[in-house]
Formats: structure tokens, sequence, C-alpha cells
């Protein structure tokens, strides 16, 4: 119960601050809504809140650029802090904050804040699982935990490379690797690096996206020689790294047994035999 009530505090606690973040905004330029004459009327008002689709997201891409004239250093910090408490409390919903990083801020300065704010994040969920979670990971996830602990003693030899192989193909959600690499005694070091190259393809492909859409105002855009020129090289660049890495694992990786899901073929199985 004290390892639960720590991270409660520690939930609570970077809660209340971006809370308070995100409602204590400094004064920003003023936008006067469409049909108002004077800056004294229709003054925007600025109301943030996480993205659950891709309309919610451009309009908080826009309102952010908008804002970010005036007062970059405030909505560096406020992405930042979003995404690192997504990341560290293993929140689903980092593809809507990696293409809000290429709306606002550019594809490159975008892919370089996805990335190392994945891998801080991801870190700060390896070192609170560490610290309070681990009994609970392997209650409720027993099997799991068991089959990754096998495939790592298998891979030990290639423990990078075989940790760079669950990012490029996801096995198993990216949270769940977080959550569980303290539990499998992955060195923190080799967990940190794996994460920062390992994602970079999904982040780059996120960031690109949203940097697309976030030029896109008719579906004419779309089919621009300039718009499908960047989507093919957003997929030769998620399928090249994979590929080698996938040529690799062939020939020095034990990754039988896994599916799609991170389940065995022995538990779909006993499943099976239950139903």
């Amino acid at each position: 119960m004290r390892s639960l009530a720590g991270l409660a505090v520690i939930v609570a606690a970077a809660s209340v601050y971006l809370y308070l973040l995100s409602t204590h905004l400094p004064p920003g330029p003023t936008q006067l809504q469409p049909g108002s004459e004077q800056e004294g009327e229709a003054v925007r008002e600025y109301r943030l809140k996480f993205p659950s689709d891709l309309e919610s997201l451009r309009e908080l891409a826009e309102t952010l650029k908008f804002y970010k004239t005036e007062n970059y250093s405030y909505v560096l910090l406020l992405f930042c802090s979003a995404y690192l408490y997504k990341q560290s409390f293993a929140i689903p919903g980092s593809s809507f904050l990696n293409m809000l990083g290429g709306a606002i801020f550019g594809p490159w300065v975008g892919l370089m804040l996805a990335c190392l704010l994945s891998t801080f994040g991801s870190t700060f969920c390896f070192l609170l699982s560490s610290a309070f979670g681990k009994q609970y990971v392997v209650h409720f996830f027993p099997q799991k935990v068991a089959l990754l602990q096998m495939k790592v003693e298998e891979n030990r030899s290639s423990l990078f490379f075989f940790l760079l192989f669950l990012r490029f193909f996801p096995m198993t959600p990216n949270w769940f690797l977080n959550i569980t690499c303290p539990v499998l005694n992955i060195p923190i070091s080799i967990f940190f690096f794996s994460v920062l190259i390992g994602l970079v393809p999904y982040n780059f492909i996120c960031v690109r996206t949203g940097s697309i859409l976030s030029q896109i105002s008719s579906l004419d855009d779309i089919f621009s020689w300039g718009t499908l020129a960047q989507l093919l090289a957003i997929a030769l660049m998620a399928l090249l790294p994979g590929a080698l890495i996938k040529h690799y694992s062939r020939a020095h990786l034990k990754v039988d047994g896994i599916e799609s899901n991170g389940t065995s073929q022995q538990e779909i199985s006993l499943d099976r035999k239950r139903q």
C-alpha cells in the first residue's frame, strides 16, 4: 500500500502542476473573431485540452500556433509537460501529441522534441515502475511477463537489438514495455537508447503527418504532387529501419512464439481449450 500511496502522490502533484500550467496562461496575442470590427470585440479565448480526434487536434494546433507568436517558451513548456505527463504515467495518446508537435513546431523541431520527450517520458515510466509497480505488473500480467522474461534471457547476448525489434515491430504496446522492463532487469542505459532509436520511425511518421495536416485546407491539397511526395518519403522512412532490423533478427534473435498482441502460441492454445 505504501508504494501505491507514493505513486498516487506523484500522479496528483503532476496533475495539479499540469492543470495550473494549462489554466493560468500568460497574456497572449489578441485575435478577433470573424465579424468583429474593433479590437475590444470578441477576443479569442484560450481553452486547452488533450485532443481526442483529428478535428480537436487541428483546433488545438491552430490555437497554440497563434499563441506561440508571443509566448514561444510557454507553449514549449506546456507541450513538453503534457508529453512527459502522458508518457510517464503510461497514458495512451502519444500519436496525437506527436502530430500536434509537428503542426506547432514544424517537422524537424517537432521530431527532435518527440524523440527526446518520448525517451525521457518512457524512462520516467521505467523508474516509476521500478520504484512502485513491479509487484503489480507481475500480479496483473503474469503470462505476458513470463513470456517476455523467457525471450529476454534467450536474447541476452543481443539485448539491445531485441529491444529495438520490439519497438520497430510492436509485439506488445510501448507502455507495457516501459512498465515491464524493470521487472525483466533491463539495464536503464540499454532501455534509454533502445527507446531513443527504436521510436524514431514512429515519431517521424506522426510528426510529419501532423505537419502535413496543418498545411492542408482542402481535399485538393491532399492529392498535390508535393503532399504525395512527402507521404512517399514517410512510407520509405518507416519501412527501411524496420526491414533492416527484421533482417538482423532472423539471423541473431529468437522471437518465435510472440504474436503481434504480445501473446504466445501456447497461451492461444490454452485459451481455446478453456473456451
